[in-house]
């Protein structure tokens, strides 16, 4: 119950924020990555099948430096906001054994 409330809190302050990337909004990669948040704000061991498959359709969006750079604030105000370890966030696509060429990494979004 909790994860869903602090989900919902995400949400509102992303929608206010108005973050568009180029034909992926903050909110659309947030909702996508919602399976996720078990593993990355919970006390899950690992990520589940539905975040796996999810970090690897947002990352088909993420096609630019650019788009890749506002996800990853994006993923920095999100999961300061709804306690999401960025560290753990990081670790997905190697648990889930994604090939990502540029992974987004929310602890430095400067690459």
């Amino acid at each position: 119950m909790v994860g869903l409330w602090a989900l919902a809190s995400v949400l509102l302050v992303v929608i206010g924020s108005g973050n568009t990337v180029q034909g992926i909004t903050c909110i659309e990669a947030l909702t996508e990555l919602a399976p996720c948040n078990p593993f990355a704000g919970g006390t899950a061991p690992s990520p589940n099948p539905l975040c796996c498959s999810a970090v690897q359709n947002v990352n088909k969006e993420a096609t630019t430096t650019e788009i890749r750079r506002q996800l990853c604030l994006c993923f920095q105000q999100a999961g300061s906001s709804a306690h999401i370890n960025l560290q753990k966030l990081k670790q997905i696509p190697d648990l889930c054994h994604l090939q990502i060429p540029d992974p987004i990494d929310p602890t430095d979004c400067s690459k």
